[in-house]
């Protein structure tokens, strides 16, 4: 898949699984088989809903995927439409990594 052009008339990105890292990102397992990294500091930085993520207990803990994204179930009741989350596009044009460090998956 590294040198395949994904035609994004026919390929909408999805997040299979995600996974906090250190100094507030997140790893990301998306559905053409990669796994992307996305640096939420700038995001965070902009403040309005995402400023919650500031804590960094909120962060790791209700970190999830839902609408099929990376996303925050804030309140804990796997409401779609009421959670923080990420356009799947965004993170998809996150940079890509071979996988999770090994340290992170220990915690």
């Amino acid at each position: 898949m590294e040198n395949c052009k994904l035609d994004f008339t026919h390929f909408y990105p999805e997040v299979f699984q995600a996974v906090a890292g250190k100094n507030v990102t997140v790893y990301a397992y998306m559905n053409d088989g990669s796994v992307r990294m996305l640096d939420m500091k700038p995001i965070i930085k902009k403040g309005g809903i995402f400023t919650a993520l500031k804590d960094e207990e909120i962060f790791r803990k209700k970190l999830t995927v839902l609408n099929n994204s990376v996303a925050w179930d804030i309140k804990g009741n796997r409401d779609e439409y009421n959670c923080i989350d990420i356009d799947p596009f965004f993170v998809f044009q996150s940079p890509r990594v071979s996988d999770i460090p090994e340290d992170i998956l220990q915690n």
